[in-house]
């Protein structure tokens, strides 16, 4: 549990360059290739201001995902990534008044359900790091 901060962090930039892409994408209207470069295109929807501000929020992201990875067991880190789903879920719901049903919302409890029982599951931490004679990856190349 000493990296959850760090984890969270993960989340709710995954979650946050989520948000920003979709406003981008709506504040671009309908997207179509016909008659232009694609290539043009292409970077004028990567370049539209909240479209890049949600790239760079995903590189953010990434950049703790992997920090995150350096500390802890994947399997222990990667199911946290759901719970960006249900940030982006609600705020959907409450900013783009995108459709939250019952389905979704026991979709959105079994993910809370099983993120918690995952965390409840041990420390995450890397057996490697607590055993410091396993063998580590980098020993193996050589």
């Amino acid at each position: 549990m000493k990296y959850i901060g760090f984890i969270l962090f993960t989340v709710a930039t995954n979650a946050a360059a989520q948000i920003m892409l979709k406003q981008g994408m709506m504040s671009l209207g309908s997207i179509s290739f016909e008659g232009v470069n694609p290539i043009v295109k292409l970077l004028h929807i990567v370049f539209s201001p909240w479209v890049f501000l949600g790239l760079c929020t995903f590189v953010i992201s990434m950049a703790s995902h992997l920090y995150v990875l350096s500390k802890v067991e994947l399997s222990f880190a990667y199911p946290f990534l759901s719970l960006a789903y249900v940030i982006v879920a609600v705020f959907a719901y409450f900013v783009f008044r995108e459709d939250l049903n019952a389905w979704r919302v026991g979709g959105i409890a079994f993910i809370c359900i099983g993120t918690a029982l995952i965390a409840q599951g041990g420390s995450g931490v890397a057996a490697a790091q607590d055993n410091p004679e396993s063998i580590q990856t980098s020993e193996l190349a050589r």
